[in-house]
């Protein structure tokens, strides 16, 4: 029975405990070992189980996989070998021994609370994606009469002023704060007002680009950016 711990910046989040001879490793939740992030592809790697060993395979992901620091198209896994996928490391051990699973017919997965909340936000996630038939949103979180914005391939611009996309609130904030352009299948948030009043994930910025779940404040309005990807 194969044990696969998985830790995320050195935490352990979830433990897998699985009789498959093939285990999926990706992003997209219908994987076997679901690693919720960016640098991480849908369908990122698969490891092979037969009676004489295990092999992982690269299934050709944009960031690579990583044995024991070393980056591999095909590898033979031995006992505590580590997979780095993105920011998740994963050790392997191929004789899983807890008795409390010694029938277990299938796969177990025992999750943090932590990890199963990430989860759920990222099922929620699609689900606006999908009604919303764009490759990326802001969700308001607050200070702000817009609760969805759908962005597409024209720029998005916010402030005070009626002609913007997107009215924003705060005091001392300008016509035009700031401005989100879609560019190269990315999306780029630019200030072009006051610097301390366009802000991701708390810190200031001039120009960056977004990624999923960054927290992106103009003036005191605050909006979650959702986007899909490979």
């Amino acid at each position: 029975m194969t044990e696969i711990v998985v830790r995320y910046e050195d935490k352990i989040i979830e433990r897998v405990i699985t009789e498959k001879k093939r285990i999926s490793i990706g992003r997209n939740s219908d994987n076997d070992i679901v690693l919720d992030n960016r640098g991480v592809s849908r369908q990122h790697a698969v490891i092979e189980v037969n009676a004489q060993n295990a092999v992982i395979i690269d299934n050709e992901s944009l960031n690579g996989t990583f044995v024991n620091n070393r980056r591999v198209e095909e590898e033979v896994l031995r006992d505590d070998d580590v997979v780095t996928i993105g920011k998740y490391s994963l050790t392997f051990r191929p004789n899983a021994s807890d008795p409390s699973v010694s029938e277990l017919d299938g796969t177990m997965v025992l999750r943090t609370k932590k990890q199963r909340e990430r989860l759920e936000t990222d099922r929620r996630d699609r689900d606006v994606l999908t009604r919303a038939g764009t490759a990326a949103v802001l969700m308001a979180e607050g200070e702000t009469d817009a609760e969805e914005i759908r962005l597409g391939g024209a720029t998005v611009t916010f402030g005070t002023a009626n002609f913007v996309n997107v009215r924003v609130r705060g005091w001392f904030v300008p016509d035009i704060q700031a401005k989100i352009t879609p560019q190269d299948a990315q999306y780029v948030l630019t200030n072009v007002g006051h610097r301390q009043k366009t802000r991701v994930n708390g810190v200031p910025v001039d120009e960056v680009v977004l990624k999923n779940s960054d927290l992106v404040q103009i003036g005191r309005s605050v909006f979650r950016f959702i986007c899909g990807g490979a």
